[in-house]
């Protein structure tokens, strides 16, 4: 058990709590009757004439903000200047593919056909085929005048600034940049050759455009608004805008009143029953106050608790009828208390009443489903028994709104099968929450319930059956300690099943290597003989290690992993510590032969480091009859 840690003992805590809880649950019930500053939203057509009761001049944000985007959109992208890199880069490119025709021309083995072929796959078929066979047959004269051409157009336009969006007008531009003494195909050609090797050059600058547009927008003045006492805002029947929004803002008129009576009213009746909880736990259930999880847990069902019945109980009958109250008291029935659960659950109904307007349908209805179920639950030791709890949840809710339907609804026969099926449905609804809840609160509170000891008690679990199949005596050694440690649990007034099952996990690490332990060495054949006893104790000491890894991978609670380093704690294997004394010449390392520990943390974990040990001398010493064995 940890203890929250504040100070001043029990009555600090309950005040502490009592605080919390009172506000987090007062804030819940009363927060549509605070003002919600918020009586129409920006969009919405206006149900009144909303006049200025005075005059009134205010900074406008709205202005501000539309003159700062005017002036921002008045700034064009910044773009760098032509980097020559690119032109660099798309010369090189031209040089390499007038290179490559150039050895296609030269190549007087190839067939005109093949050239084709050759200098179309390298063109992507930009150029037609038709016209690369002209250009092949060209003499060389005409053929170095369009490879000339085709550089010079190149690099005249390359050096203008081009961006993405301009490559196209770019290369409009290449017919006029071509010399007219070429003959009319050469210029076709150096266009061909030319234009798939114009590229962008000049690319956005983000970061100058940015701050040009801010440094537009910091010497935007904020605009001042002047409203004249008795000026229309908004008129009936327009759209609000953002502008009469603001306006309304600064003039308090969007400010709804706040309801004080009935504030104050709720905020009574949390105190009430925030200090019926505090008084019970006080006097019946203190040890509760000192546990952090199981607070956090109550506080986690409280608020999640209210919060629903804010949201689906007031106005609505279907959905009140729906609001799955008994979740909360099966949660702590099978988590904390059985009898917290039933106080609980008794508040909870009355929150529900009251938030219906005071319904007492809906307080009885909450109350005998959250108890039934709460009482069914007192002994869990099957998931199923989730399910039963539902079942009784359905059948009284169905009992419940059956009764209030013949007294308030007996002509309303639709309204009435409506509500037994919601009645009904509430059942599965609550079981299916608490099911899931259960599991997750489990899991991150690291809480270990009756029913997940008795699931890992089950000789059936993957991790046991593999301990008895690879290691059977130290499986009967961990049955033997188990049963050592479980009465001595309910001497002390410790926990005897969570100490039992943490006895049948403790020793899994030698399923690994079950060899090294006495207790599964049949044979005769005892390894250690061939070992020196460091090394020995190295390998025994390794089985806590061995076991906090398969536990890990079995996905074991924590508490039950504890179990595994803390029933050796910081203990020396002291047969093999005492061997190597005998052995060696120099001093020992007592270090080499010491467990890792941690000392036991729990008064189970106490109980099972002195039943392993008891156990272990028992076996390896023989007695003959009980005196011996106390003795």
């Amino acid at each position: 058990m940890r203890s929250w840690p504040i100070g001043g003992g029990i009555l600090a805590r309950s005040l502490f709590w009592g605080l919390l809880w009172s506000s987090l649950l007062g804030l819940i019930l009363v927060l549509d009757l605070l003002p919600s500053r918020v009586e129409l939203s920006v969009g919405d057509v206006s149900h009144m004439d909303f006049r200025a009761p005075r005059r009134i001049t205010f900074i406008s944000q709205v202005l501000t903000e539309e003159e700062r985007q005017r002036a921002e959109a008045s700034i064009p992208a910044v773009y760098d200047p032509a980097d020559p890199r690119v032109l660099r880069e798309q010369m090189q490119r031209a040089q390499q593919l007038f290179a490559f025709i150039d050895s296609v021309r030269q190549d007087e083995e190839a067939t005109l056909e093949a050239k084709v072929q050759r200098v179309s796959r390298l063109q992507g078929s930009i150029i037609p085929e038709p016209m690369i066979a002209q250009a092949l047959r060209l003499e060389e004269d005409a053929w170095r005048e369009v490879v000339t051409e085709t550089l010079l157009v190149l690099d005249r336009l390359m050096r203008t600034d081009i961006r993405p969006e301009q490559v196209e007008e770019a290369r409009g531009q290449i017919p006029s940049q071509i010399s007219l003494s070429l003959t009319p195909f050469q210029a076709q050609l150096v266009e061909a050759f030319a234009a798939p090797l114009v590229a962008p050059n000049s690319f956005h600058n983000v970061e100058l455009t940015e701050a040009a547009r801010a440094e537009a927008r910091a010497s935007v003045q904020s605009v001042r608004r002047t409203i004249e006492r008795g000026e229309i805002i908004v008129r009936e029947g327009d759209r609000i805008t953002p502008l009469a929004w603001e306006a309304l803002g600064e003039l308090g008129l969007r400010q709804v009143s706040i309801a004080w009576p009935q504030v104050v009213a709720n905020l009574l009746f949390v105190l009430m029953l925030v200090s019926v909880l505090l008084f019970y736990l006080y006097r019946r259930r203190p040890a509760i106050l000192n546990d952090r999880r199981h607070l956090l847990i109550l506080t986690l069902l409280l608020s999640l608790s209210f919060l629903g019945a804010k949201l689906m109980v007031p106005g609505q009958a279907l959905l009140g009828h729906l609001f799955p109250l008994a979740a909360s008291s099966m949660l702590l029935a099978s988590l904390i208390d059985v009898e917290l659960a039933l106080l609980v659950s008794a508040l909870l109904s009355l929150s529900v009443g009251l938030m219906a307007g005071g319904s007492l349908e809906l307080a009885v209805y909450g109350f005998l489903g959250g108890a039934l179920s709460a009482l069914r639950l007192q002994r869990l030791d099957r998931l199923n028994a989730f399910l039963w709890a539902g079942l009784l949840v359905s059948l009284s809710n169905l009992a419940v709104a059956l009764i209030f339907s013949l007294l308030e609804r007996a002509g309303d026969l639709t309204s009435t099968l409506q509500l037994l099926a919601v009645a009904v449905a509430n059942g599965g609804l609550s079981a299916s929450l608490t099911l899931g809840g259960f599991f997750v609160l489990t899991n991150f509170f690291n809480i270990i319930t009756p029913l997940q000891l008795l699931e890992l008690a089950r000789p059936s679990h993957p991790l046991l059956r593999e301990l008895l199949l690879k290691a059977p005596g130290t499986y009967h050694h961990s049955l033997m300690v188990g049963n050592l440690a479980e009465q001595a649990a309910q001497a002390i007034g410790a926990d005897p099943l969570l100490v039992r099952v943490g006895a049948y996990y403790h020793d899994v690490g030698k399923i690994l290597r079950p060899y090294l332990f006495v207790e599964n060495q049949h044979d005769g054949v005892n390894i250690h003989d061939n070992l020196d006893p460091k090394t020995s104790a190295q390998m025994v000491v390794a089985h806590v290690e061995d076991g906090l890894d398969l536990a890990k991978r079995y996905s074991l609670p924590r508490v039950i992993c504890d179990f595994i380093p803390q029933h050796h704690g910081t203990l020396t294997a002291s047969y093999f510590y005492r061997q190597a004394q005998e052995r060696a010449n120099d001093e020992v390392v007592i270090g080499d032969f010491v467990y890792a520990g941690p000392r036991p943390q729990s008064r189970e974990a106490g109980i099972l480091m002195l039943a392993d040990g008891v156990e272990a001398t028992v076996r390896a010493e023989h007695p003959t009859d009980r005196e011996e064995i106390e003795r």
